[in-house]
């Protein structure tokens, strides 16, 4: 008896240790995804202020073509949209940041945010002090326009062209997916980074620089190569270094893949990449609800296994998923059924939790319904991660 109780201390001992080191690897401080330094070139930024409709810094290219009256009506047009969407929701998404987000997981987590696409607006008001964040969506990412190539273009037009390309984001909080397919796959420009560029530069960042990647077949970021463009799954992306209003220096990642499960479960190289990216923060907003499908069970049980925080609206990971003890879920907002096509994904049960009390306020709109509906949006928190996430709890 004597042995037998030895041996069952041993055993506890012995899953004691492993759950110890699980714990720490996963809670452990992020590591950069890349070591490689990005070109340093100012052309990134000047080009990103001129789209944004922002006066350039000294010695900008841009300096006689904003003397135009074409870029001077796009400077007070942008400059109006900007306002309001200042006075709305990016105001809030700034608060909601400040206020909620950072008291609670360590805010120095990698963001990941799938399905997101150019929306670097959200992903830097709500979480600020990430130091690298990394964006996955269906389109390229495409090339920096160059001061020469805008010069030859009918300036009136374009200008035009890229405020209605912006105008989703800036006024309902998202991009459409049909139009970024007409818009950023040539017939504006040929990918996102323009875009992603844009919404940097007007939420108070300056490019340093950026170069174009991609992920390889050993999950690893690498410099772009003509010869990758002839494999089955490119995994070609941007890396962008900015600075914040601060100084302080951080990096985006923007990679175009397919995060459906016949395409994700063959393409190792980008699975790799995702958990290698070890414990992160998650973002999904408007994601056309592609995690409520079976065919997307691969990145939804990444995320949920990686994930410290996940900040989501409905169109996220289902309720479901979140009603156990191993999560602290706070809900914000209201929630009613799902807006226009999406209505058949109502979920009962997180209806039910809406009417429950604890729910808080969120004073802006963001995700689907056009300010039709009301907005939600859901933070969960793992427990037991960092007594910063418990004490926010």
């Amino acid at each position: 008896m004597k042995k037998g109780a030895a041996e069952v201390r041993i055993r506890i001992a012995v899953r004691a240790a492993f759950a110890a080191i699980f714990c720490a690897s996963l809670f452990a401080a992020p590591n950069p995804i890349s070591s490689d330094p990005v070109p340093r070139f100012r052309e990134a930024d000047d080009t990103a202020r001129f789209l944004a409709g922002l006066p350039s810094r000294p010695g900008s290219a841009y300096a006689a073509l904003e003397e135009s009256a074409a870029w001077k009506e796009h400077r007070r047009k942008l400059d109006e949209s900007w306002k309001v969407a200042e006075a709305g929701f990016v105001s809030g998404l700034r608060m909601f940041g400040d206020d909620t987000l950072s008291r609670g997981a360590d805010p120095d987590r990698t963001l990941f945010y799938p399905f997101g696409g150019p929306d670097s607006l959200t992903a830097v008001m709500c979480f600020p002090q990430s130091p690298e964040y990394v964006l996955v969506g269906l389109e390229p990412a495409g090339s920096l326009p160059t001061e020469a190539q805008i010069e030859k273009k009918e300036l009136p037009l374009y200008l035009g062209a890229i405020r209605e390309s912006m105008a989703s984001v800036l006024g309902r909080s998202f991009f459409v997916t049909r139009q970024m397919d007409k818009q950023f796959r040539g017939q504006l420009t040929d990918g996102l980074l323009p875009p992603i560029l844009f919404l940097l530069v007007r939420t108070d960042h300056q490019i340093l620089g950026l170069r174009q990647v991609r992920v390889d077949e050993d999950g690893r970021v690498a410099a772009w190569t003509p010869e990758a463009a002839a494999l089955r799954f490119k995994n070609a992306g941007v890396e962008i270094d900015f600075q914040n209003s601060k100084g302080r220096v951080q990096r985006m990642y923007y990679f175009s893949a397919n995060l459906i499960d016949n395409r994700l479960g063959k393409n190792t190289g980008f699975q790799t990449f995702i958990t290698g990216l070890g414990t992160v923060n998650t973002l999904l907003k408007a994601t056309s609800y592609m995690t409520h499908h079976p065919e997307f069970s691969i990145i939804r049980n990444d995320i949920l296994a990686q994930s410290e925080e996940i900040l989501q609206d409905d169109s996220g990971i289902p309720y479901s998923y979140f009603n156990t003890p191993q999560w602290h879920l706070r809900l914000f907002g209201e929630y009613e059924k799902p807006y226009g096509s999406f209505s058949w994904l109502e979920q009962p049960a997180l209806r039910q939790a809406y009417q429950a009390p604890g729910v808080e306020p969120l004073p802006f709109h963001i995700g689907y319904g056009f300010h039709r509906i009301p907005s939600n949006l859901q933070l969960a928190r793992r427990a037991g991660a960092s007594p910063r996430a418990q004490a926010a709890n």
